[in-house]
C-alpha cells in the first residue's frame, strides 16, 4: 500500500520543521496530486486510515484535509462508497442562439464525447409526454437518456421524448440525435428553452459525479420542426460548474 501511495502521494516536506499545521500540507499534498492527474477524475482516495498511516499523521488531521477538498469541490463522499476525485472541469460557454446537439457543441470545441445509456427504447407515453408531444392516443413515445460525457468527465444528464413516429428505431440512435433525426429530415429547426438553478440530488449527483446539493441547472426543451409540429420534449441537468448559457442582446426600438 505505501508503494504505491508515494507514487501518488510523494510526502517530502510534509514532516519538516516547517511552518504550518499538518492538515494544510496533507491538504496541498492530496490537491497536487489532483491537479497533476496522479489521483484522476473518479478515482477513490485510499481509507482515511492508511493515509494516515501513510503520512505519519493522526486520522483526525486526514479527516480534516479530506473535509477541506470536499468542501472546495475537489472531493465527493458517497455514503457506502468511499471518497473519490472530483477535477476540476473548464468551463463550457453555450450560446442561446444556436440550436446544436451536445455532440456538436463538444465536437466544436476540440473535446471527445461519448454517452452512457440510461435508457433506450419505445413505451407506452406518460399524460404529461402525450401533452408536451401532442401524441394521439394509443401512439407510442421514444426516450433517450444519457449520461453526456466529455474529456472523460460527466457534464450532463439529457432525457429526451420523441413520438415513435419520428424515431421509430431508438436504437439506431448511436452518437447524436439530431444526427439521426436529420435522415428522416426531421430535425428540429427552432426551440424554446426555459433554464432555471437547482440543487442536484441523488442518484444525479452520482452520475455527474458532483457532491450532493451541488449546483446544477435544470433546462426543459420542446424543439418544433418548419411546420411547427413538436418533434422534441428534452429534460436536461448540467452541472452548474461547468456550463455557462450565454444570450446575446440587442436594444429594442
Amino acid at each position: 500500500m505505501s508503494e504505491g501511495l508515494a507514487s501518488i502521494l510523494p510526502l517530502e516536506g510534509l514532516q519538516s520543521p516547517s511552518s504550518g499545521p499538518l492538515y494544510l500540507k496533507l491538504r496541498q499534498t492530496l490537491e497536487d496530486a489532483i491537479q497533476s492527474g496522479r489521483l484522476g477524475h473518479g478515482a477513490a482516495l485510499p481509507a482515511e486510515r492508511d493515509l494516515a498511516e501513510y503520512a505519519n499523521v493522526s486520522r483526525v488531521t486526514v479527516r480534516k484535509a479530506v473535509d477541506d477538498l470536499v468542501r472546495d469541490g475537489l472531493l465527493t463522499r458517497r455514503q457506502g462508497s468511499g471518497t473519490f476525485v472530483v477535477k476540476p472541469v473548464s468551463r463550457v460557454q453555450q450560446p442561446l442562439s444556436q440550436l446544436t446537439s451536445f455532440t456538436e457543441d463538444m465536437t466544436r470545441r476540440g473535446l471527445a464525447t461519448r454517452s452512457e445509456w440510461l435508457e433506450r427504447g419505445l413505451f407506452h407515453p406518460s399524460p404529461e409526454e402525450m401533452m408536451m408531444l401532442g401524441l394521439a392516443a394509443g401512439t407510442m413515445v421514444a426516450r433517450i437518456g444519457r449520461l453526456r460525457i466529455a474529456n472523460d468527465l460527466p457534464l450532463a444528464i439529457e432525457r429526451a421524448s420523441l413520438s415513435a413516429e419520428l424515431l421509430p428505431d431508438p436504437d439506431a440512435v448511436t452518437t447524436s440525435l439530431y444526427a439521426a433525426l436529420q435522415k428522416k429530415s426531421a430535425r428540429p429547426v427552432r426551440a424554446i428553452q426555459r433554464i432555471s438553478a437547482c440543487n442536484v440530488k441523488e442518484p444525479e449527483a452520482g452520475l455527474l459525479a458532483v457532491p450532493v446539493g451541488a449546483a446544477g441547472l435544470s433546462i426543459e426543451r420542446i424543439s418544433y420542426l418548419a411546420s411547427g409540429r413538436v418533434v422534441e420534449f428534452t429534460r436536461s441537468l448540467y452541472r452548474g460548474d461547468a456550463y455557462d448559457f450565454v444570450a446575446e442582446l440587442t436594444l429594442g426600438d
